[in-house]
Protein backbone atom coordinates (compact mmCIF):
# COMPACT_ATOMS: atom_id res chain seq x y z
CA UNK A 1 0.00 0.00 0.00
CA UNK A 2 1.11 3.71 -0.14
CA UNK A 3 0.14 6.71 1.19
CA UNK A 4 1.16 10.08 0.08
CA UNK A 5 2.24 12.18 2.94
CA UNK A 6 2.28 15.97 3.68
CA UNK A 7 4.19 18.87 2.52
CA UNK A 8 6.22 18.99 -0.57
CA UNK A 9 5.43 17.83 -3.98
CA UNK A 10 7.85 15.26 -4.73
CA UNK A 11 8.01 13.49 -8.05
CA UNK A 12 4.85 14.30 -9.51
CA UNK A 13 3.02 12.38 -7.27
CA UNK A 14 0.96 9.51 -8.33
CA UNK A 15 1.66 10.91 -12.09
CA UNK A 16 5.40 9.33 -12.08
CA UNK A 17 3.76 6.05 -11.08
CA UNK A 18 0.55 5.60 -13.82
CA UNK A 19 -1.86 6.21 -11.13
CA UNK A 20 -2.64 9.71 -12.67
CA UNK A 21 -1.41 11.92 -9.69
CA UNK A 22 -2.13 15.79 -9.49
CA UNK A 23 -0.32 16.22 -6.73
CA UNK A 24 2.09 15.14 -3.76
CA UNK A 25 1.54 12.47 -1.38
CA UNK A 26 -0.54 13.96 0.76
CA UNK A 27 -1.64 17.48 0.15
CA UNK A 28 -3.26 20.14 2.28
CA UNK A 29 -5.12 23.08 0.07
CA UNK A 30 -6.46 25.69 2.87
CA UNK A 31 -9.56 26.67 1.57
CA UNK A 32 -10.02 30.63 -0.04
CA UNK A 33 -11.76 33.05 2.04
CA UNK A 34 -13.48 35.81 1.17
CA UNK A 35 -11.90 39.04 3.12
CA UNK A 36 -14.27 39.77 5.88
CA UNK A 37 -16.76 42.93 5.90
CA UNK A 38 -14.91 46.01 7.48
CA UNK A 39 -15.42 45.98 11.74
CA UNK A 40 -15.68 41.87 11.66
CA UNK A 41 -13.22 39.67 12.49
CA UNK A 42 -12.11 36.97 10.06
CA UNK A 43 -13.20 33.67 10.76
CA UNK A 44 -11.15 30.74 11.78
CA UNK A 45 -9.44 28.77 9.31
CA UNK A 46 -10.26 25.37 8.82
CA UNK A 47 -8.45 23.32 8.17
CA UNK A 48 -8.17 20.88 5.10
CA UNK A 49 -8.50 17.51 5.28
CA UNK A 50 -4.98 15.71 4.56
CA UNK A 51 -5.34 13.33 1.34
CA UNK A 52 -2.70 10.18 1.37
CA UNK A 53 -2.08 8.46 -1.39
CA UNK A 54 -1.85 4.59 -1.05
CA UNK A 55 -0.34 1.74 -3.53
CA UNK A 56 -1.65 -1.69 -2.49
CA UNK A 57 -1.29 -4.56 -3.28
CA UNK A 58 -2.80 -7.36 -6.39
CA UNK A 59 -6.36 -6.07 -7.56
CA UNK A 60 -8.49 -7.90 -7.30
CA UNK A 61 -8.22 -10.90 -4.86
CA UNK A 62 -9.40 -11.24 -1.44
CA UNK A 63 -7.17 -9.20 0.54
CA UNK A 64 -7.47 -5.95 -2.11
CA UNK A 65 -10.61 -6.25 -2.16
CA UNK A 66 -11.97 -7.21 1.00
CA UNK A 67 -9.25 -5.34 3.35
CA UNK A 68 -6.54 -2.77 2.31
CA UNK A 69 -9.34 -0.69 -0.14
CA UNK A 70 -12.09 -0.54 2.36
CA UNK A 71 -9.31 0.40 5.21
CA UNK A 72 -7.98 3.48 3.43
CA UNK A 73 -11.44 4.58 2.12
CA UNK A 74 -13.55 3.79 4.83
CA UNK A 75 -11.78 3.25 8.16
CA UNK A 76 -9.04 5.84 8.08
CA UNK A 77 -11.78 8.53 7.48
CA UNK A 78 -14.35 7.22 10.31
CA UNK A 79 -11.44 7.33 12.59
CA UNK A 80 -10.17 10.22 11.46
CA UNK A 81 -13.39 12.55 11.47
CA UNK A 82 -12.88 13.12 7.89
CA UNK A 83 -9.55 14.60 9.27
CA UNK A 84 -7.55 11.94 6.40
CA UNK A 85 -9.02 11.33 3.29
CA UNK A 86 -6.85 8.40 1.15
CA UNK A 87 -7.26 7.11 -1.77
CA UNK A 88 -5.77 3.41 -3.11
CA UNK A 89 -5.22 1.89 -6.16
CA UNK A 90 -3.48 -1.55 -6.28
CA UNK A 91 -0.10 -1.67 -7.96
CA UNK A 92 -0.56 -3.73 -11.24
CA UNK A 93 -3.17 -1.08 -11.79
CA UNK A 94 -0.76 1.98 -11.18
CA UNK A 95 1.41 1.54 -13.69
CA UNK A 96 3.74 -0.23 -11.21
CA UNK A 97 6.14 -3.28 -11.55
CA UNK A 98 6.44 -5.42 -8.73
CA UNK A 99 10.21 -4.97 -8.52
CA UNK A 100 10.24 -1.41 -9.08
CA UNK A 101 8.37 -0.74 -5.60
CA UNK A 102 11.18 -0.27 -3.31
CA UNK A 103 12.88 1.96 -5.40
CA UNK A 104 10.19 4.13 -6.18
CA UNK A 105 9.62 4.32 -2.24
CA UNK A 106 13.10 5.38 -1.73
CA UNK A 107 12.87 8.21 -4.03
CA UNK A 108 9.53 9.29 -2.73
CA UNK A 109 7.61 8.74 -5.75
CA UNK A 110 5.91 6.29 -4.35
CA UNK A 111 5.62 7.74 -0.64
CA UNK A 112 3.87 4.75 0.81
CA UNK A 113 3.30 1.70 -0.52
CA UNK A 114 3.17 -2.25 -0.82
CA UNK A 115 5.90 -4.32 -2.31
CA UNK A 116 5.65 -8.56 -2.69
CA UNK A 117 8.65 -9.47 -1.51
CA UNK A 118 8.52 -12.86 -4.50
CA UNK A 119 8.71 -9.65 -6.81
CA UNK A 120 11.41 -8.25 -5.29
CA UNK A 121 13.70 -11.28 -4.63
CA UNK A 122 15.56 -11.14 -8.24
CA UNK A 123 17.11 -7.78 -6.98
CA UNK A 124 16.49 -8.26 -3.02
CA UNK A 125 16.78 -12.18 -2.13
CA UNK A 126 17.68 -11.30 1.80
CA UNK A 127 14.47 -9.87 1.70
CA UNK A 128 12.54 -12.50 0.92
CA UNK A 129 13.98 -15.30 3.57
CA UNK A 130 11.23 -16.05 5.22
CA UNK A 131 9.13 -17.45 3.11
CA UNK A 132 11.41 -19.37 0.93
CA UNK A 133 9.41 -22.55 -0.78
CA UNK A 134 8.93 -25.06 1.49
CA UNK A 135 9.88 -23.66 4.89
CA UNK A 136 6.37 -23.09 6.07
CA UNK A 137 3.89 -25.84 5.63
CA UNK A 138 1.23 -24.32 7.53
CA UNK A 139 0.42 -20.45 8.58
CA UNK A 140 1.72 -21.31 12.30
CA UNK A 141 5.04 -21.66 11.13
CA UNK A 142 4.85 -19.21 9.22
CA UNK A 143 3.38 -16.29 11.74
CA UNK A 144 6.80 -17.89 13.98
CA UNK A 145 9.45 -17.52 11.33
CA UNK A 146 7.95 -13.77 9.95
CA UNK A 147 8.66 -12.93 14.05
CA UNK A 148 11.79 -14.25 14.14
CA UNK A 149 13.23 -12.29 10.86
CA UNK A 150 10.91 -9.02 10.90
CA UNK A 151 13.54 -7.35 13.36
CA UNK A 152 16.32 -7.66 10.56
CA UNK A 153 13.67 -6.94 7.77
CA UNK A 154 12.69 -3.47 9.22
CA UNK A 155 16.90 -2.40 9.47
CA UNK A 156 17.49 -3.75 6.06
CA UNK A 157 14.52 -1.73 4.64
CA UNK A 158 15.29 1.61 6.45
CA UNK A 159 19.77 0.94 5.79
CA UNK A 160 18.91 0.44 2.17
CA UNK A 161 15.74 2.06 0.99
CA UNK A 162 15.29 4.50 3.70
CA UNK A 163 11.31 2.93 4.26
CA UNK A 164 9.78 2.68 7.34
CA UNK A 165 8.41 -0.42 7.96
CA UNK A 166 4.77 -0.33 9.09
CA UNK A 167 3.18 -3.93 8.39
CA UNK A 168 3.97 -7.21 6.94
CA UNK A 169 1.07 -9.18 4.64
CA UNK A 170 0.75 -12.55 3.80
CA UNK A 171 -1.74 -14.00 0.94
CA UNK A 172 -3.18 -17.15 1.36
CA UNK A 173 -0.56 -20.42 0.64
CA UNK A 174 0.69 -20.63 -2.66
CA UNK A 175 -0.25 -24.25 -4.09
CA UNK A 176 -0.15 -26.46 -7.18
CA UNK A 177 -2.71 -26.25 -9.92
CA UNK A 178 -2.62 -28.59 -12.47
CA UNK A 179 -4.78 -29.64 -15.73
CA UNK A 180 -4.01 -33.24 -15.75
CA UNK A 181 -4.29 -35.46 -12.27
CA UNK A 182 -1.30 -36.01 -10.35
CA UNK A 183 -0.66 -37.68 -7.23
CA UNK A 184 2.96 -35.65 -5.50
CA UNK A 185 5.85 -33.80 -5.96
CA UNK A 186 7.22 -36.49 -7.72
CA UNK A 187 4.54 -36.56 -10.23
CA UNK A 188 5.45 -32.88 -11.62
CA UNK A 189 8.81 -33.82 -12.85
CA UNK A 190 8.72 -32.63 -16.50
CA UNK A 191 5.65 -30.62 -16.68
CA UNK A 192 5.85 -26.81 -16.84
CA UNK A 193 4.50 -25.12 -13.99
CA UNK A 194 3.92 -21.21 -13.42
CA UNK A 195 6.25 -19.54 -11.05
CA UNK A 196 6.20 -16.10 -9.39
CA UNK A 197 9.30 -15.95 -8.17
CA UNK A 198 13.40 -17.11 -8.89
CA UNK A 199 12.90 -19.15 -5.41
CA UNK A 200 9.68 -20.88 -6.64
CA UNK A 201 11.33 -21.34 -9.95
CA UNK A 202 14.34 -23.30 -8.28
CA UNK A 203 12.25 -25.70 -6.28
CA UNK A 204 10.67 -26.59 -9.72
CA UNK A 205 13.43 -27.23 -11.25
CA UNK A 206 14.82 -29.01 -8.15
CA UNK A 207 11.41 -31.70 -8.10
CA UNK A 208 12.37 -31.91 -12.16
CA UNK A 209 9.52 -29.60 -13.65
CA UNK A 210 9.86 -27.12 -15.69
CA UNK A 211 9.65 -23.56 -14.19
CA UNK A 212 8.13 -20.14 -16.59
CA UNK A 213 7.72 -17.02 -14.83
CA UNK A 214 4.50 -15.81 -15.41
CA UNK A 215 2.74 -12.77 -14.07
CA UNK A 216 -0.49 -13.35 -11.66
CA UNK A 217 -2.56 -11.38 -14.32
CA UNK A 218 -1.34 -13.64 -17.13
CA UNK A 219 -1.87 -17.23 -15.24
CA UNK A 220 -5.17 -17.87 -16.57
CA UNK A 221 -3.76 -17.09 -20.39
CA UNK A 222 -0.85 -19.14 -19.71
CA UNK A 223 -3.14 -22.51 -19.22
CA UNK A 224 -5.55 -21.74 -21.18
CA UNK A 225 -3.19 -21.39 -24.08
CA UNK A 226 -0.56 -24.67 -22.90
CA UNK A 227 2.14 -22.24 -21.86
CA UNK A 228 1.73 -24.06 -18.76
CA UNK A 229 0.14 -27.12 -17.69
CA UNK A 230 0.31 -25.81 -13.88
CA UNK A 231 0.29 -22.92 -11.91
CA UNK A 232 1.21 -21.90 -8.49
CA UNK A 233 -0.52 -19.22 -6.82
CA UNK A 234 -3.14 -18.62 -3.76
CA UNK A 235 -5.82 -21.47 -3.53
CA UNK A 236 -8.62 -18.58 -2.89
CA UNK A 237 -6.69 -16.07 -5.42
CA UNK A 238 -6.69 -18.82 -7.92
CA UNK A 239 -10.12 -19.74 -7.94
CA UNK A 240 -10.91 -15.96 -7.72
CA UNK A 241 -9.34 -15.90 -11.64
CA UNK A 242 -10.97 -19.31 -12.44
CA UNK A 243 -8.45 -21.66 -12.35
CA UNK A 244 -11.08 -24.03 -10.77
CA UNK A 245 -12.37 -24.32 -14.43
CA UNK A 246 -9.23 -25.01 -16.49
CA UNK A 247 -7.61 -27.22 -14.08
CA UNK A 248 -8.41 -30.81 -12.55
CA UNK A 249 -6.13 -31.29 -9.33
CA UNK A 250 -4.54 -28.83 -6.54
CA UNK A 251 -2.18 -29.99 -3.88
CA UNK A 252 -2.98 -29.24 -0.57
CA UNK A 253 0.66 -28.49 0.23
CA UNK A 254 2.12 -24.75 1.23
CA UNK A 255 4.83 -24.39 -1.37
CA UNK A 256 4.91 -20.77 -0.12
CA UNK A 257 2.71 -18.43 0.91
CA UNK A 258 3.47 -14.59 -0.56
CA UNK A 259 4.55 -11.99 2.08
CA UNK A 260 4.52 -8.28 1.49
CA UNK A 261 5.71 -5.69 3.08
CA UNK A 262 3.59 -2.04 3.55
CA UNK A 263 6.16 0.74 4.19
CA UNK A 264 6.71 4.75 4.26
CA UNK A 265 9.10 6.82 2.55
CA UNK A 266 11.17 8.47 5.37
CA UNK A 267 10.27 12.04 4.63
CA UNK A 268 7.00 10.82 3.67
CA UNK A 269 6.12 9.58 7.42
CA UNK A 270 8.34 12.21 9.12
CA UNK A 271 6.38 14.83 7.45
CA UNK A 272 3.10 13.60 9.22
CA UNK A 273 2.20 15.02 12.58
CA UNK A 274 2.76 12.67 15.56
CA UNK A 275 -0.80 12.03 16.57
CA UNK A 276 -1.22 11.03 13.18
CA UNK A 277 1.52 8.13 13.06
CA UNK A 278 0.67 6.56 16.24
CA UNK A 279 -2.96 6.59 15.03
CA UNK A 280 -1.94 5.23 11.68
CA UNK A 281 0.43 2.08 13.39
CA UNK A 282 -2.84 1.13 15.91
CA UNK A 283 -4.76 1.09 12.66
CA UNK A 284 -2.66 -0.54 10.45
CA UNK A 285 -1.47 -2.97 13.02
CA UNK A 286 -5.19 -4.01 12.98
CA UNK A 287 -5.32 -4.64 9.36
CA UNK A 288 -2.44 -6.47 9.45
CA UNK A 289 -3.86 -8.96 11.73
CA UNK A 290 -7.12 -9.30 10.18
CA UNK A 291 -5.38 -10.06 6.67
CA UNK A 292 -3.19 -12.85 8.50
CA UNK A 293 -6.20 -14.30 9.83
CA UNK A 294 -8.17 -13.89 6.37
CA UNK A 295 -5.26 -15.48 4.92
CA UNK A 296 -5.54 -18.49 7.32
CA UNK A 297 -9.32 -18.71 6.56
CA UNK A 298 -8.77 -18.34 3.43
CA UNK A 299 -6.47 -21.18 2.71
CA UNK A 300 -8.69 -23.57 3.70
CA UNK A 301 -11.57 -21.78 1.96
CA UNK A 302 -9.82 -21.38 -1.75
CA UNK A 303 -9.42 -25.54 -1.09
CA UNK A 304 -13.13 -25.81 -0.04
CA UNK A 305 -14.36 -23.85 -2.78
CA UNK A 306 -12.18 -25.55 -5.62
CA UNK A 307 -13.37 -28.86 -4.46
CA UNK A 308 -16.95 -27.93 -4.52
CA UNK A 309 -17.32 -28.57 -0.57
CA UNK A 310 -20.98 -27.64 1.19
CA UNK A 311 -18.18 -25.34 3.58
CA UNK A 312 -16.88 -23.05 0.49
CA UNK A 313 -17.54 -19.56 1.78
CA UNK A 314 -16.00 -16.97 -0.43
CA UNK A 315 -15.29 -18.82 -3.95
CA UNK A 316 -16.91 -20.15 -6.42
CA UNK A 317 -17.51 -23.67 -6.26
CA UNK A 318 -15.40 -25.96 -8.91
CA UNK A 319 -15.05 -29.63 -9.08
CA UNK A 320 -11.65 -30.44 -8.55
CA UNK A 321 -9.65 -33.47 -6.75
CA UNK A 322 -7.43 -32.00 -3.56
CA UNK A 323 -4.13 -34.05 -3.75
CA UNK A 324 -3.70 -34.73 0.02
CA UNK A 325 0.22 -34.11 1.73
CA UNK A 326 1.39 -37.50 2.01
CA UNK A 327 4.20 -38.55 4.38
CA UNK A 328 6.76 -38.90 0.86
CA UNK A 329 5.38 -35.18 0.36
CA UNK A 330 6.36 -34.15 3.43
CA UNK A 331 10.08 -35.45 3.40
CA UNK A 332 10.21 -34.36 0.05
CA UNK A 333 9.94 -31.14 0.95
CA UNK A 334 12.36 -30.91 3.84
CA UNK A 335 15.06 -32.79 1.82
CA UNK A 336 14.37 -29.86 -1.08
CA UNK A 337 14.73 -27.09 2.00
CA UNK A 338 18.13 -28.35 2.62
CA UNK A 339 19.45 -29.52 -0.68
CA UNK A 340 18.29 -26.91 -3.40
CA UNK A 341 16.35 -23.92 -2.05
CA UNK A 342 18.27 -22.91 0.82
CA UNK A 343 21.84 -23.39 -0.93
CA UNK A 344 20.64 -21.60 -4.75
CA UNK A 345 19.44 -19.10 -2.33
CA UNK A 346 22.57 -18.49 -0.39
CA UNK A 347 24.50 -18.31 -4.16
CA UNK A 348 22.08 -15.90 -5.46
CA UNK A 349 22.56 -14.51 -1.56
CA UNK A 350 26.10 -14.21 -0.27
CA UNK A 351 27.48 -14.34 2.70
CA UNK A 352 25.66 -11.47 4.71
CA UNK A 353 22.51 -14.00 4.34
CA UNK A 354 24.21 -17.03 5.81
CA UNK A 355 25.16 -15.06 8.78
CA UNK A 356 21.10 -13.72 8.74
CA UNK A 357 20.09 -17.04 8.30
CA UNK A 358 21.87 -18.72 10.42
CA UNK A 359 21.46 -16.03 13.44
CA UNK A 360 17.73 -15.64 13.12
CA UNK A 361 16.37 -18.43 11.28
CA UNK A 362 18.61 -21.52 11.01
CA UNK A 363 18.34 -22.79 14.58
CA UNK A 364 14.38 -22.73 15.10
CA UNK A 365 14.21 -24.53 11.58
CA UNK A 366 16.52 -26.85 12.39
CA UNK A 367 18.68 -25.74 9.20
CA UNK A 368 21.57 -24.29 8.96
CA UNK A 369 23.25 -22.15 6.06
CA UNK A 370 26.44 -23.16 4.49
CA UNK A 371 28.68 -20.51 2.54
CA UNK A 372 28.84 -21.88 -1.44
Amino acid sequence: MAVACAAPRIGGGFAAAGGGGDGAAAERQAPSQADPPPGRPAPAAVAAPLRLRVVGGLADVSQYVRYEEPFWRHRIPEVTGGRVLPEIAPFDRSGIRGPEMLQLVRLGVVPFGTALLALTSSEEPEFNAADLPGINPDIAALRRTVALYRPHLAALLAERYGIELLAVYTYPAQVVFCRRPFGGLADLAGRRIRTSSVAQSELVAAIGGIPIVTSFAETMAAIRSGVVECAITGTLSGNAIGLHEVTTHVHAMAINWGLSVFGANRAAWAALPRDLQELLRREIADLERAIWDAADRETDDGLACNAGRPDCRAGRPGRMTIVPVTPADDARRQRLVTEAVLPRWVQRCGLDCVAAWNARLGPALGILARPE
